[in-house]
């Protein structure tokens, strides 16, 4: 009988620890929930080594849209868009739409093989609090091995942090632990990356704000460095287009940098 109550119990712990901490779940299913329902205007921004803006994009994305329409440049560089580039981010929906159209047999839009996102390679299951107080929770979350093949989960640590109150994420970020060299040619000796999530509307989930993501190393031997910065603001809650074929975008495919 002890035995048969030993093997029980190691059962159940086995069972707890491959399970989603439920305040985690929760902040998960939300986003994955109230994607692809807003409408926003987005600033990506790259610097060079010196702080030196080389690129900035302003765009407007509406999802509402039909998808050739749904992402409009405002301005590139500090200037109107020029048609060849509106033509670009017209293409670009029409990518998106095709790939809605052909995951509406599985409800599921695939994800890139050669490219997952943060939100895809983090191992929820094996999450565990590293910090906690009366507001919130942080969370250290692995990141899985099978199909990663850009962060090495001995080589970046990743934390969650999710709000007690709204249940509901307020920052991913993930940080490198130790210099990664790739096939001898790269090096990459700092790196990190964030997301912020706010609440834009009171009747809704937090929403992706800010992402933050900065990097230095060398290629053969040669200096490089790069810091990236994207906002979203002036958002809009719509109806998708994609709707009208019942497709569920991927919970965390939109949490990346």
């Amino acid at each position: 009988m002890r035995r048969a109550i030993y093997i029980l119990l190691l059962s159940l712990t086995a069972a707890a620890r491959a399970a989603v901490p439920q305040i985690l779940e929760d902040a998960v299913k939300k986003l994955a929930q109230d994607n692809d329902r807003w409408a926003y205007t987005q600033t990506a921004i790259q610097k060079d080594t010196k702080g030196k803006t080389t690129s900035e994009v302003v765009l407007r994305f509406d999802p509402s849209k039909p998808y050739a329409e749904q992402y409009t440049p405002i301005k590139i560089d500090g200037k109107a868009p020029t048609e060849s580039q509106i033509k670009k981010y017209r293409r670009q929906g029409e990518k998106r739409g095709e790939a809605m159209e052909k995951a509406a047999t599985t409800g599921i839009v695939e994800s890139s093989p050669k490219r997952k996102s943060v939100g895809e390679l983090m191992d929820l299951e094996k999450a565990t609090v590293t910090e906690e107080n009366d507001k919130e929770i942080v969370y250290e979350v692995p990141l899985k091995k099978d199909g990663n093949d850009r962060l090495p989960p001995e080589k970046f640590r990743v934390t969650a942090r999710v709000s007690k109150e709204l249940r509901a994420l307020e920052s991913v970020s993930a940080t490198l632990r130790a210099p990664l060299r790739e096939k001898l040619i790269m090096k990459l000796s700092s790196g990190e990356g964030h997301v912020e999530f706010k609440t834009v509307d009171p009747k809704h989930p937090p929403q992706l704000t800010e992402v933050r993501g900065s990097g230095a190393g060398s290629i053969l031997f040669v200096p490089i460095g790069r810091a990236f910065e994207m906002r979203r603001e002036d958002y809009k809650r719509v109806k998708p287009y994609g709707d009208r074929f019942d497709v569920q975008i991927g919970t965390l495919k939109a949490i990346d940098f």
